[in-house]
């Protein structure tokens, strides 16, 4: 039997869910335009040699092994959770909420006796993150029951001993009067192939520059272009403004007592340079949004 991985198309998973829009947003950003039919989980891209399918993040990583998929989009906590045999391309640190990674806690009730791990002994806990948290347990050495969730985990918290739950901030956890005990894992999305298709020149060349645009579009989200002209005069005071790290592009300009400078910079930085600069005798100062930064 043929399997998809052999075909001329590169087909990639798409996590269905709360990583959805940000996921599509990335793309859009890294240059590529999906097409999302209602109730359809098969996703058109404008690549003809590109298709895109829909599943949950949860089971991407075992389709992504099989073959079912290329190349697909997931988290390194359900990479680990199915124990899948996949190429890691890279890490994409990008969530529903922010760009930091998350993580999936020991978390109790705030009126519970339990302090640390071992409190927990003899006990219950439920979680999505089965097989992640039976091991995380056997690890320390607590005999704890580990029972799968389906959804509506934090809600459980009250009725067992504890929960594995995932969170970006905690905030919701405190809301729901619950108190992190311990960090279980840390995860960020991962971009993963499967190895078959990684073997297959195109197709392994395709995946690299997905990953290499994906990236840049990550980066380019906290930074910003700055343009602006600079009498030569004040070129070594307005240089000296600038990040350190950071070297801008000069160019000569029509009035050669006068060059147009260029340079990308952290977007919480531009706020207090941009004064600096005019006072510094920069004018026409644009500042402008980044859709790929590929360092």
């Amino acid at each position: 039997m043929v399997t998809k991985t052999t075909q001329e198309k590169l087909i990639i998973g798409i996590p269905k869910g709360s990583l959805e829009d940000s996921t599509l947003d990335l793309f859009a950003r890294a240059g590529y335009h999906i097409t999302v039919r209602p109730r359809s989980y098969v996703l058109a891209f404008d690549d003809e040699r590109i298709s895109g399918r829909m599943f949950r993040a949860q089971e991407m990583s075992r389709y992504v092994a099989s073959g079912v998929l290329d190349c697909g989009l997931t988290g390194y906590d359900w990479i680990q959770e199915n124990n899948s045999d996949v190429v890691e391309v890279s890490e994409l640190v990008y969530a529903k909420q922010n760009f930091t990674p998350v993580r999936w806690v020991l978390a109790v009730p705030d009126e519970s006796p339990v302090r640390k791990v071992e409190d927990l002994e003899g006990g219950i806990v439920a979680t999505e993150l089965v097989n992640v948290s039976r091991r995380f347990f056997e690890q320390r050495g607590v005999k704890v029951q580990v029972e799968f969730s389906y959804g509506a985990t934090e809600a459980k918290a009250r009725l067992l001993d504890g929960i594995v739950d995932l969170t970006e901030t905690g905030s919701s956890l405190r809301e729901n009067g619950l108190r992190i005990v311990e960090t279980i894992m840390t995860s960020s999305t991962r971009f993963i192939a499967n190895r078959s298709s990684m073997q297959i020149p195109w197709k392994r060349q395709k995946i690299e520059n997905l990953a290499m645009l994906l990236q840049g579009a990550i980066d380019a989200y906290t930074k910003v272009g700055l343009k602006m002209n600079v009498p030569r005069a004040n070129l070594q005071a307005v240089e000296a403004l600038l990040p350190a790290a950071k070297s801008p592009t000069v160019s000569p300009l029509a009035d050669p007592d006068w060059v147009a400078l260029e340079v990308i910079v952290e977007e919480r930085v531009e706020r207090d340079l941009a004064p600096q600069l005019k006072r510094a005798g920069a004018t026409g100062i644009i500042t402008y949004p980044l859709n790929k930064v590929i360092l």
